[in-house]
């Protein structure tokens, strides 16, 4: 018998976004009859009749933050035809599990609540199926207003309405609400009070005259206070005790920015943006100082889009913390945490649930830091990946996030930081707990870094699941190639690895090696030489540590040199005692520290955060066009490097740029050579280092003649190691099944 409909299976980012409504409406423009349904795999349609244009306008009318990644088509026969389109509840309950990401206020709201005549206007917590927050209000699943932090707003009649309506953009949007039956704003400066209007406007009063205010978001607090100010910021320095990195801004609009810069921007996921300083308007020096870019952003929800209708002028729009410690998320615990801080505080009604630090990019679109916006998005494995059990995987110590996979889907939590850091451990575990809930997923094993030393290791060793572990470098490689789309049986890659410190082959310390790797194995080939760290974790800190370090391994008479009496002023003979006995100076082959030695030469002292010196020195060498130089680095002859590089007067911003040439070609030349003896043809790149966009510009440079693999979707540095670690472990269990 033949069909007398057809059955679409659409696959994607296509549940939590306003797709059944989006669908629904379609159908009806188009006077087709039948349903639409979420359930496990994604969105059913079920059509009478042929359908004609319906699928071609299903992909051109795609909602904003919808993604159809493939669409099924197959006959399907109806036993009575329908007469009308109906969204049709799965049995299985399956759409309620679905969570999307915190969006940006879209245009639509933005407008509505700009429009003196709508009941929205100027309510800063507008929000519709397109925008809004998400994943930060949830509490438990499923994903319905009881489950989430807008419980104790019950909706009043206008706003039910709009919920109930498919033809509405609000239909089923569980943060819905208005001024009548939403949260509302709450001032307080020491004993001045004030709500909705009256707590906005002190806001504004107190950032127009010079003060810092903590304005609760969607993920967290902000500081802010006027960025055009230097008084004000340096009067928020000061009492963050945050001397030198670099603070976001937010700006009120980024018509004169690079049209790449603006895309990025103006992205559902609003993040902060590594933006040039010659794009942008002169800021005081204390904004991001010794830096080439500043992080800018614009306005991602209602409140701070209303903050910058009433103070159109840039404002510092930092982390609400104090150092050492995540950023505050209660009301209580940013007026007790942060009363030494800020001045006044504009806080409102509705919890935030899940912390949630805003997403950090470079202007290439690079992702530095994947949080708001982008989690909890599922990430699909490459080809070959399947039926992989549920694995939980811890991540690293710093940078760190943890990843759930099953199937042949990984889910990467939010960026949590340092697990050392007070109180970021709590946040880790009720993350994990509520991610959980939400997947439903049991995991069967444990997976963690190869160092015995890191938390996220000693917390999966407590518990009552198989544990393995994953080398920190293989982790790397194995997540950019996973990004790439690199296929299970895709074989062998030549890898460099470049960071700070991770745990190699027999408790060795690596951080700048060349591999031959595969989802399966990690061969060590080469890399830089392993110098000490004198002093342990003080050589992180202290950048003359590493220079004294390399001076004594590869500079002979090194005391001659200009450049060294920044390490001349120690007291270098102790350490240098230390390092000779190898007192608590362990070797590590670290790219990391290298460029904290060539900072300190140039005389760049300080590291007050972590990666200061290397980010300095970037800073440095991209004020140099370019220069040709007489130094050379090979991995195997860093005292020629040194001789070369010490003996070269040139400007200090050539001297820079010079040493990341140098650096890229010995290290291309060492990829090169290995991928040519093992005749492979494609590299990957990762590890922090691989932030720096002057190095990545000169190993393309060199390696031109190979198809070259780096991160974009997701962090090159740490926040991708749990990632990696799941691809590996994901790849053995495929192995162990064939």
């Amino acid at each position: 018998m033949g069909s007398n409909g057809i059955q679409l299976r659409v696959r994607g980012k296509v549940q939590g976004v306003g797709f059944r409504p989006f669908v629904w409406q379609l159908a009806h423009q188009l006077q087709l009859a039948g349903d639409v349904c979420n359930d496990g795999e994604g969105v059913l349609v079920r059509l009478a009749g042929k359908g004609g244009a319906f699928i071609t306008r299903l992909r051109q009318g795609c909602p904003p933050l919808a993604r159809i990644d493939e669409i099924d088509s197959q006959p399907f026969n109806w036993a009575t035809l329908p007469d009308e389109f109906t969204i049709r509840h799965s049995a299985s309950g399956a759409m309620d599990t679905q969570i999307v990401p915190d969006a940006a206020t879209c245009p639509a709201c933005l407008a509505e609540m700009r429009d003196p005549r709508e009941r929205r206007y100027r309510y800063p917590f507008i929000n519709c199926t397109h925008c809004g927050p998400r994943f930060t209000i949830i509490r438990a699943m499923p994903y319905d207003r009881p489950a989430t932090a807008m419980a104790p707003f019950p909706l009043c009649v206008p706003c039910e309405t709009e919920y109930r309506n498919p033809a509405d953009r609000r239909f089923h949007a569980q943060p819905v609400a208005c001024p009548d039956c939403g949260p509302e704003l709450e001032w307080r400066s020491g004993d001045k009070r004030a709500t909705r209007e009256q707590a906005l406007s002190a806001a504004v009063a107190m950032l127009k005259d010079g003060g810092i205010v903590a304005v609760k978001g969607l993920g967290g607090f902000h500081l802010a206070c006027d960025a055009l100010n230097p008084e004000a910021v340096a009067k928020l320095r000061s009492r963050k005790q945050r001397p030198a990195k670099p603070l976001a801004v937010m700006i009120p609009q980024a018509d004169n920015l690079p049209a790449s810069v603006q895309t990025l921007l103006h992205a559902p996921a609003a993040p902060i943006v590594l933006t040039p300083k010659t794009c942008l308007p002169a800021f005081p020096e204390a904004i991001a100082p010794g830096l080439g870019c500043i992080g800018v952003m614009l306005p991602a929800n209602p409140l701070q889009h209303l903050l910058m209708m009433d103070c159109p002028h840039p404002l510092v729009m930092t982390s609400g913390n104090l150092s050492g410690r995540p950023p505050a998320i209660g009301n209580q615990q940013a007026l007790e945490e942060l009363s030494e801080i800020a001045d006044g505080f504009l806080l409102h009604n509705r919890e935030i649930l899940q912390r949630m630090d805003d997403s950090v990019m470079d202007d290439d679109g690079a992702i530095l830091r994947r949080a708001r916006g982008f989690v909890p998005d599922a990430i699909t494995l490459p080809a070959g990946f399947s039926n992989i059990p549920a694995m939980l995987c811890t991540g690293a110590e710093m940078k760190n996030t943890f990843c759930l996979v099953r199937g042949n889907q990984a889910v990467l939590s939010q960026h949590f930081g340092d697990l050392s850091d007070e109180g970021v451990d709590a946040q880790w575990r009720s993350a994990l707990s509520v991610m959980q809930q939400i997947y439903a997923f049991q995991p069967e094993r444990v997976v963690c870094d190869a160092h015995p030393g890191y938390r996220a290791r000693q917390w999966a060793e407590t518990q009552a699941l198989p544990v393995e572990t994953v080398l920190h470098h293989h982790a790397h490689a194995a997540a950019c190639l996973a990004e790439n789309g690199w296929p299970l049986d895709g074989g062998d890659v030549i890898a460099l690895t470049l960071d700070g410190i991770g745990m190699g082959e027999n408790g060795a310390l690596w951080g700048g090696e060349c591999l031959r790797v595969n989802y399966l194995e990690c061969e060590h080939l080469g890399g830089l030489p392993a110098v000490a760290l004198p002093g342990g974790d003080l050589a992180a800190r202290q950048p003359w540590r590493n220079l004294l370090a390399h001076c004594l391994a590869f500079v002979p008479g090194w005391q001659q040199y200009p450049e060294t009496h920044v390490v001349q002023r120690q007291n270098w003979p102790l350490l240098a005692t230390a390092i000779s006995r190898g007192v608590n100076a362990q070797l590590a082959s670290s790219c990391g520290r290298l460029f904290d030695a060539v900072a300190c030469a140039l005389g760049i002292e300080t590291q007050t955060y972590e990666g200061e010196a290397a980010c300095m020195l970037e800073a440095l060498a991209a004020t140099c066009a370019g220069v040709k130089h007489p130094v050379a680095l090979s991995v195997d002859n860093l005292a020629l490097f040194w001789q070369q590089w010490l003996g070269w007067q040139a400007d200090p911003c050539e001297r820079a740029w010079a040493f990341h040439d140098a650096l890229a070609k010995g290290l291309a030349d060492l990829a090169a050579r290995h991928a040519r003896r093992l005749s492979l043809s494609t590299i990957c790149f990762s590890g922090g280092v691989l932030h720096n966009r002057l190095l990545r510009t000169r190993l393309r440079h060199y390696l031109s003649d190979f198809t070259l693999l780096f991160p974009h979707h997701l962090p090159a540095g740490d926040g991708a190691i749990s990632f990696g670690q799941a691809v590996v472990a994901a790849a053995r269990s495929c192995s162990q099944r064939t």
